[in-house]
C-alpha cells in the first residue's frame, strides 16, 4: 500500500472529469493560471476550510475542512463541510453523545453543472468518509454560491463506479506522467488554462504537414 503522501488530491477529480488535459497541466506539469472565477472560488473555499469553525445546532454537528483519505481510490482531500445529524442508525462520535449520520457538503462557485464533475468529487469524499468511519453514506449535497441553492446528490452505484474508474485512470496517468493531447470543445472557453493550453493552435498543428512543407527548402536560404 502506498503512503498517504503519495496519493492524488481528491479535488483533482473535478478537473479530470472536466478535461483530462487540464488536470495533467495542473497536477503533472504544475501549470496554473487564475482568472476571476477561480480567484473567487479559492476565497470561498478558504472560508469553508476554517477548521476553527465547528459548531452544533441542536441535532446537527457541523465540521469544516475535515481531512479524508481513501485507500481504495488512493486519494486524499478535505471536505468543505461534513454535517453530522442525530440518527439512531448512525455512528458514535468522540466527545458527542448519541449516534450520528455524516453528510458531506461541497461548496462550489457558480451554478449547477450539466456534467457530473462536481458530483464525482463529492462522491469520492463520501467514499473516503465511509472507509474512515465504517459507515454508509447514501447522499451528500453541493452548494452553489451563485444560486445560493443546494443540490442533493444521491451516491448511486453508477456514480460510485464512475468515481472509482476515474480515480484508477488518474492514478495510471500520474504513474506514467502522461499529459493527454488537446481535444478542443465548448468547455475550452470556460477553462482558466486556455492561454497556456492553446487548444486552437494545438488542433491546427500537424507535424507531418510541417515536415512536408519544409523538406524542399534549400539549405542556407535563397
Amino acid at each position: 500500500m502506498a503512503a498517504e503522501d503519495e496519493y492524488l488530491l481528491m479535488s483533482g477529480l473535478q478537473h479530470f472529469a472536466f478535461c483530462r488535459r487540464q488536470w495533467a497541466l495542473i497536477y503533472l506539469e504544475q501549470q496554473w493560471s487564475e482568472n476571476l472565477r477561480t480567484a473567487e472560488g479559492r476565497l470561498e473555499h478558504a472560508r469553508c476550510h476554517d477548521t476553527a469553525q465547528t459548531e452544533r445546532r441542536g441535532s446537527l454537528l457541523i465540521t469544516r475542512g475535515m481531512r479524508v483519505v481513501s485507500h481504495r481510490l488512493r486519494m486524499t482531500g478535505a471536505c468543505d463541510v461534513v454535517e453530522f445529524r442525530a440518527d439512531p442508525a448512525g455512528i458514535p462520535l468522540q466527545n458527542a453523545e448519541g449516534r450520528w449520520q455524516p453528510t458531506p457538503v461541497e461548496y462550489k462557485h457558480g451554478h449547477e453543472k450539466e456534467t457530473d464533475a462536481d458530483r464525482l468529487q463529492l462522491c469520492a469524499q463520501a467514499m473516503a468518509l465511509e472507509e474512515m468511519l465504517v459507515c454508509e453514506i447514501p447522499e451528500g449535497a453541493l452548494f452553489y454560491e451563485e444560486t445560493r441553492r443546494r443540490e442533493r446528490v444521491a451516491f448511486t452505484p453508477e456514480l460510485r463506479q464512475t468515481t472509482l474508474a476515474l480515480a484508477d485512470e488518474m492514478n495510471r496517468y500520474f504513474a506514467r506522467g502522461y499529459t493527454p493531447k488537446v481535444k478542443p470543445g465548448k468547455h475550452c472557453s470556460a477553462c482558466s488554462l486556455k492561454a497556456l493550453c492553446l487548444p486552437v493552435l494545438c488542433q491546427r498543428a500537424d507535424p507531418n504537414a510541417y515536415l512536408r512543407a519544409h523538406l524542399d527548402e534549400p539549405l542556407g536560404g535563397a
